[in-house]
């Protein structure tokens, strides 16, 4: 783990204590146990589109899964060890070595989603600016979906700000990735916001 990324306190503390190991297999325990470890993919696969960007992939398992569903599925994330563990899981996946605050990928996406708190752990001051540059790298239409704890720094308050100024429009909210209603201020919440669909010219109709 390289020592000088651009990334919170709070990240650092948990790579510092987090077994890698245990952290992957963790997930195939739940899923011999019978656990539905793949919310996140469901719920990105219900919004459609085919070319999918996982923002802070860490070691893969939404984009891994994301491929075997057949979408065209890139991950990026700033921890080399994590994303040398997600390059051996599949080939499936491009995996890109970067920034998400100043990643230049050549292609926009159909749908980027982030599916940790991902926002927590970049460096403090920088959350607005990777909500930038997401949003810059969607297709007219295309959707930014979040996934989040609700606690200091990020609160839905920030996030909903940071979308709008970079000019997403605020879509459907969840209090979780199977979809139960997000109808009261929770722990958790799962937010939708859509890049608004190419000007269409005076006088022709779509």
């Amino acid at each position: 783990m390289a020592g000088d990324l651009k990334v919170s306190d709070r990240w650092r503390r948990w790579r510092q204590r987090v077994d890698l190991d245990e952290y992957d297999s963790r997930w195939d325990r739940m899923a011999a146990d019978g656990a539905s470890v793949h919310d996140e993919a469901e719920f990105v696969c219900r919004l459609g589109g085919s070319r999918i960007l996982d923002a802070g992939c860490g070691t893969g398992r939404v984009a891994v899964e994301l491929a075997r569903r057949g979408c065209s599925v890139v991950g990026v994330d700033n921890d080399a060890d994590m994303l040398a563990r997600a390059r051996a899981r599949s080939e499936d996946v491009s995996w890109v070595l970067a920034d998400l605050a100043t990643m230049e990928l050549p292609a926009a996406f159909d749908l980027i989603v982030m599916a940790g708190d991902v926002l927590h752990y970049v460096w403090p001051g920088y959350e607005s600016m990777v909500v930038s540059n997401l949003a810059r790298h969607l297709k007219p239409g295309g959707h930014l979906v979040s996934g989040a704890s609700l606690a200091e720094p990020v609160q839905l308050t920030h996030y909903d700000n940071w979308c709008r100024a970079a000019g997403l429009q605020p879509g459907e909210r969840f209090a979780s990735w199977n979809r139960v209603p997000y109808d009261r201020p929770g722990h958790y919440a799962v937010s939708i916001h859509r890049r608004p669909p190419a000007a269409t010219p005076a006088g022709r109709r779509r």
